[in-house]
């Protein structure tokens, strides 16, 4: 719900639409004792929290640092550096209208409380990546991941999620496509597009492989997830038929059932037909999953994607501070290095390939993301009611991802390391038992590291599994470690069960949240692309329309879905470096066009904030690609694997490598050469984007700006504050807005 300026009397002066630029600067300015104080405090624990993550060497390192590290950090660089790049970069102005207000119809365009807001776009935003790779990065030790994902996302993510989404309300809420043809013209618009749609379909496709891996073979997890559907159904019935606008009432009733649904997965796992139910297949599990992201991208969104975006987001915020609250409380030590025996080497067994440039590609986001230009050119920017309240959107709700991505590899590398590596190499090389994995582990030579069979089947006994052994793709290893913290904060071993399985639903819904939003808005994606050769597709309300696209888009993610499902090599093994290739070369797209945008605004001086991410996005993305893309070592390039595997077969081999049978051979050939035609797809329009873009900036710079492809100033009517908690002045023109025109409420997104 949120807040909006009543009509008042006919022909009456409203207050004024926004504070005065030069109280809010005063404002800023005004540094009190208690003031400083605090700023000082921040600063100490962040300092600290860094050096005894990246300098003390000792055997191991309390986790609390990492906390202190992070939120400081944070805090820091949302007070200053978005500041800075509000005031030198984009500078808003709320006396301006935003789409939400001059073209509000209900349903797509409606002015959204700033808080609500926050919540649904980083519901929207946050999927598996913050979850999962960081937990696979966590193979070459804590530092380097550490400090990508705090510096990464205060230089590039939270700054991409930014400008694009301030750009985009500025624009009547175009989405990257639309920006990106109209910057860059033909050539690189048609570019950006393509890029954009197939991207989608690779980022989907992983993110819901995370999802099958984590319930394959778990009917707690199978169960527990499957009745958040039908809980997520009655809370839009509930909201919209049964008591309209009892948003705390429903939330409450959600949790509960929330609650229900974990609990009653272990009474129902322990059951013989809860077993023969629920204990399903990877590939089933996956088709289950496609046939779900059909309907649920094609349902209205207030029956099933809003309320489970709402739930989400209470559910993931909740959490990961619960989490954060834990670590402090019971300071669990990491034992893992700094950096590990693989920061150096390339042939890592969770993922292949040095430091630089997967590291940064296998950590895709937390720190940056592409797939979140999507949703903050997407569905947020019609929400926005006023300019100034994008920094608060797009910049925050990115450090509160970045923040889930710290907890995550926290959690990871709280659990024993032999346990870790057992849990996310594949089964081909453990052959998926006990004995296996423990074989495997051990002949790695890490040091300090001697995992048991029965320590492996033990872990699997205390949270509720029949196994944990090659349980890739991160979400497990997530799962045991947040179990283990928060067994020691509340309940003790006899609730590892329930916080394991609690973790998983947590996950499942961050993961499929993001899969309902992400199909639904390629779905609005390929429909403008259609539409301008078939001006019908245009139109969203279109039913037939809309079916067509969706159907298209989930086939074409259901198809890799399958493949990686079925991969002989593992499937997020194989997958996930092209994942996370694929979003950061989105990411790159995105800020090249961001650099074009702020060029042709004029801003020549302070086009370093995004040259700078830019840049790096650029050489690491496109670098990433040619290993792929070129590396003679199976274990990185896929044509190596895919010519390797090939001439096996040629040779009339019945097995090879990691498979086992002339099937399993054959998926590999197939499968590689999905992959690297992709990689090629890929880093070739990626190239074309940043290339035009790069020419129309630089335009732009001899031409001292252009003509900008804005929306026409309209003056607004509404006023609301700019960041979660109301300024002084903000306080007093909000009560000059009550006391003469009152307000009503308008039903939010």
């Amino acid at each position: 719900m949120t807040q909006v300026s009543g009509g008042g009397a006919a022909g009456q002066e409203l207050p004024p639409a926004a504070v005065d630029e030069d109280v809010l600067l005063r404002e800023r300015r005004a540094w009190t004792p208690l003031k400083i104080a605090i700023w000082a405090t921040i600063a100490l624990l962040g300092g600290l929290g860094w050096v005894m993550i990246a300098l003390v060497r000792g055997e191991t390192v309390n986790a609390i640092w990492f906390v202190f590290a992070a939120v400081a950090t944070y805090l820091i660089a949302y007070r200053f550096y978005s500041t800075y790049i509000e005031d030198k970069l984009l500078r808003p102005d709320d006396r301006r209208a935003t789409p939400a207000e001059y073209a509000e119809n209900g349903q797509d365009f409606v002015p959204t409380d700033r808080r609500v807001l926050y919540g649904h776009h980083f519901a929207a935003i946050a999927g598996a990546g913050p979850l999962v790779g960081p937990v696979l990065a966590a193979q070459m030790g804590y530092l380097p991941g550490t400090i990508w994902i705090i510096v990464g996302v205060v230089l590039a993510g939270a700054v991409q999620d930014y400008l694009v989404l301030f750009f985009s309300t500025r624009r009547g809420g175009r989405s990257l496509g639309q920006m990106a043809r109209e910057e860059l013209g033909r050539v690189g618009g048609t570019a950006a597009l393509v890029a954009t749609l197939s991207i989608m379909i690779i980022l989907i496709a992983v993110l819901t492989l995370v999802v099958v891996n984590a319930l394959g073979e778990s009917p707690w997890g199978v169960f527990s997830v499957a009745l958040t559907i039908p809980i997520a159904l009655f809370m839009g019935v509930y909201l919209r038929f049964l008591r309209p606008g009892k948003v705390s009432e429903v939330s409450w009733i959600g949790f509960a059932l929330l609650i229900g649904a974990i609990v009653a997965g272990g009474w129902v796992a322990e059951t013989e037909w809860g077993q023969a139910l629920f204990t399903l297949e990877r590939t089933t599990i996956a088709w289950g999953i496609i046939v779900y992201g059909f309907v649920a991208a094609v349902l209205p969104v207030w029956l099933l994607l809003a309320p489970r975006d709402y739930l989400s987001t209470f559910m993931k915020i909740g959490t990961i501070v619960l989490l954060a609250v834990a670590i402090i409380v019971v300071r669990p030590e990491i034992d893992a290095p700094a950096f590990s025996e693989f920061a150096g080497r390339d042939d890592g067994p969770i993922v292949a390939g040095s430091l630089f440039p997967f590291l940064f590609v296998t950590i895709a986001c937390g720190a940056l993301s592409g797939f979140h230009a999507l949703i903050s050119s997407g569905t947020t920017p019609k929400l926005v009611e006023k300019e100034r309240q994008t920094r608060f959107i797009g910049y925050g709700g990115m450090l509160m991802e970045s923040f889930v991505a710290i907890m995550a590899l926290v959690a990871a590398l709280s659990i024993d390391r032999g346990l870790y590596f057992a849990m996310n190499v594949p089964a081909s090389l453990t052959e998926g038992t006990v004995e296996g994995a423990a074989l495997f582990v051990n002949s790695l030579g890490l040091t300090g590291v001697d995992v048991t069979p029965d320590q492996l089947a033990t872990t699997a006994a205390l949270v509720g599994e029949e196994s944990i052994v090659s349980r890739t793709g991160g979400a497990p290893t997530l799962a045991v470690g947040l179990a283990n913290i928060m067994q020691q904060f509340i309940g003790g071993p006899g609730m590892m069960s329930f916080w394991y399985h609690f973790a998983i639903m947590f996950e499942a819904l961050f993961i499929l949240t993001a899969v309902d939003a992400g199909t639904r808005v390629a779905r609005f994606m390929l429909q403008d692309a259609i539409g301008t050769v078939v001006p019908k597709f245009r139109d969203t309300s279109w039913r037939v329309g809309a079916w067509i696209c969706t159907a298209l888009m989930v086939g074409g993610w259901g198809a890799i879905l399958v493949m990686g499902v079925t991969d002989p090599l593992g499937g997020i093994n194989t997958l996930f470096p092209l994942f996370g290739i694929a979003n950061q070369l989105l990411a790159a797209i995105a800020l090249a066009v961001c650099l074009a945008i702020a060029a042709r605004r004029g801003h020549v001086r302070y086009l370093w904030i995004i040259a700078v991410p830019l840049a790096f996005a650029a050489v690491v993305t496109i670098t990433a690609s040619m290993y792929k893309i070129f590396s003679p070592k199976p274990a990185i390039g896929y044509w190596a694997q895919h010519v390797a595997f090939r001439d096996a077969i040629a040779a009339g081999e019945t097995s090879f490598g990691n498979a086992g049978t002339p099937e399993a051979m054959a998926a590999v050939v197939r499968n590689t050469f999905v992959q690297g035609t992709l990689s090629i797809l890929f880093v070739t329009l990626a190239i074309i984007v940043i290339v035009t873009a790069v020419l129309a900036a630089w335009t732009s710079i001899r031409m001292g700006g252009r003509p900008g492809f804005e929306a026409d100033e309209i003056p607004s009517k509404i006023y609301a504050p700019s960041g979660m908690i109301a300024t002084p002045a903000e306080k007093e023109l909000e009560s000059e807005w009550a006391g003469k025109v009152g307000t009503t409420v308008r039903a939010g997104h």
